[in-house]
């Protein structure tokens, strides 16, 4: 057996090495966190119930790494064998990438099956596919910690260092994951990225062997990662898919020629188009007659808080020629997709990719309609279902103006729409409700006067294809829901709300 050099002895290459150890291990923990967060999104979405899993099990597996990694530095306190679990690590993160796509599409359908649904279907997935090594890569700290500390007189100093080298790291790694690497070489490269990074430091003090062959082996896995289609589509063929900035999308082409635009798990399309039209037989239509409810058939100027792949943009340009469409998305990659692929056209199109609420605040307003349909599916974001939020679109409306909001909810829950027609009643003094479909209802809300005789009225002057519309819409114009609660910036629990909501559909 070889014997343990004293930490005294050990000279300045080895703590170099150990100091960039520490701070790899620091960028590969929240760059992986930030990865696996996005390898989910495709088939559980993107919502903090996910978020949450991801940053519980991280957490838990680092912690159990700390007190793992404590008791074997003291008994093994040589560099070789840190190195060694960090390469362990590294080859578990490398596997991530290989063994995600069968491994998450078995369990959404295993969990779909007992009706479990995003909560436990994450959760167990990050379980499996990130806890190991980041229980590994936890374990390298206290490890790095006991091979640093030359005499308990200087720990302070030394343990104090090391932690800000393994911050420092994670900052790095948390920034490069989500803004540089995920975007330019997708989810999957990414965890090989990382990958490669432990591998390359932990192998100069693995041994020569292992110092040539882990990175010729995950040069390799590069060249390797799977390559097509991220997630399989269940109907129809994908056009295109890529990770941007905010999230998953794709542009599937079903077999009677139309084309959906998909978003993460792609529960929900947002955006839609069917050939040689531009209405969709969907709740989207209901936007293009419902703003003639105030009496006036063509609006002067709207805006889109979330316009995705811009249906109801490109509907109001043929329709609506002279209208001003003030289109809010704030993944400017949607609306390219929607160019491409989605025939979005309208010369009197305004784009802005930015977030739907600062940007309403700073608009000058005078808005003839304000629609609000920024879902992140299942959600809406809590800040665009707030009393507060329905007040600034009230300021920002044109005299006679009216604000529509889509409300989404499993069929037949009300639940979320008593809420928010709730809320808005707090901002408005009308609000009125348009069940279009099983699982949507369009809520319309005023300071001034709009009914179903004045929508029936104007629809005359509307386009001849929007006028059966309109009469559909007049016809099924009511009163809001009583009952809900009102939400505030303050208190907006939309995540528990729609989540029971889609429990309680689920056991039905």
């Amino acid at each position: 057996m070889r014997p343990v050099r004293p930490a005294a002895a050990r000279g300045r290459p080895e703590r170099v090495l150990l100091a960039a150890l520490v701070f790899v291990v620091g960028a590969a923990s929240l760059g992986v966190e930030i990865a696996v967060a996005r390898l989910l999104a495709p088939y559980f979405g993107a919502s903090t119930i996910v978020w949450a899993n991801t940053i519980a099990v991280v957490l838990v597996a680092l912690s159990t790494g700390y007190w793992f990694g404590g008791r074997i530095a003291d008994r093994h306190p040589h560099l070789r064998g840190l190195c060694l679990l960090v390469l362990g690590a590294a080859v578990l993160i490398a596997a991530v990438p290989f063994a995600a796509r069968p491994f998450l599409g078995f369990s959404v359908d295993a969990f779909a099956e007992v009706s479990v649904g995003g909560f436990a279907g994450s959760l167990f997935g990050v379980l499996i596919l990130v806890a190991v090594p980041v229980m590994l890569l936890g374990a390298a700290a206290p490890w790095a910690v006991r091979l640093a500390v030359d005499d308990v007189r200087g720990s302070g100093e030394v343990v104090g260092r090391l932690y800000a080298i393994s911050t420092a790291g994670s900052l790095l790694g948390t920034m490069v994951s989500a803004l540089i690497l995920i975007p330019l070489v997708g989810t999957q490269r990414t965890f090989l990225v990382f990958a490669a990074a432990l591998a390359l430091v932990a192998a100069l003090g693995a041994g020569r062997r292992l110092a040539v062959a882990a990175p010729v082996a995950l040069v390799l896995a590069l060249v390797l990662v799977p390559v097509g289609t991220i997630k399989g589509a269940g109907e129809g063929r994908v056009l295109y898919e890529a990770e941007t900035t905010h999230q998953y999308a794709r542009v599937v082409e079903r077999d009677d020629g139309s084309r959906a635009l998909e978003l993460n798990e792609g529960q929900a399309v947002h955006s839609l188009l069917l050939p040689g039209s531009y209405l969709t037989g969907d709740y989207w239509d209901g936007h293009l007659v419902l703003p003639a409810a105030s009496g006036r058939p063509a609006p002067r100027r709207i805006a889109i808080l979330g316009n995705a792949g811009g249906t109801v943009a490109r509907a109001f340009g043929h329709y609506f020629p002279r209208t001003r469409v003030d289109a809010v998305e704030i993944d400017a990659e949607l609306t390219e997709l929607g160019r491409r692929y989605l025939d979005l056209r309208n010369p009197r199109m305004r784009v802005h990719a930015e977030d739907a609420r600062p940007w309403l605040e700073r608009s000058a307003g005078g808005f003839d309609a304000i629609m609000v349909d920024a879902y992140r599916q299942p959600y809406i974001p809590f800040y665009l279902a707030t009393r507060e939020f329905f007040e600034l679109t009230r300021e920002r409306l044109a005299p006679g103006g009216l604000t529509i909001v889509n409300v989404g909810h499993p069929e037949g829950s009300d639940r979320l729409e008593q809420v928010l027609g709730a809320t808005m009643a707090a901002a408005f003094p009308r609000v009125m409700r348009y069940p279009i479909e099983a699982t949507n209802t369009l809520l319309v809300a005023g300071a001034g006067v709009f009914s179903a005789p004045r929508l029936r009225a104007a629809s005359a002057s509307l386009p001849a294809e929007l006028r059966p519309l309109a009469h559909e819409a007049a016809a099924g114009l009511a009163p809001r829901l009583r009952g809900g609660e009102v939400y505030t910036d303050d208190r907006a629990p939309v995540e528990w709300l729609v989540d029971s909501s889609l429990l309680e559909y689920a056991n039905e």
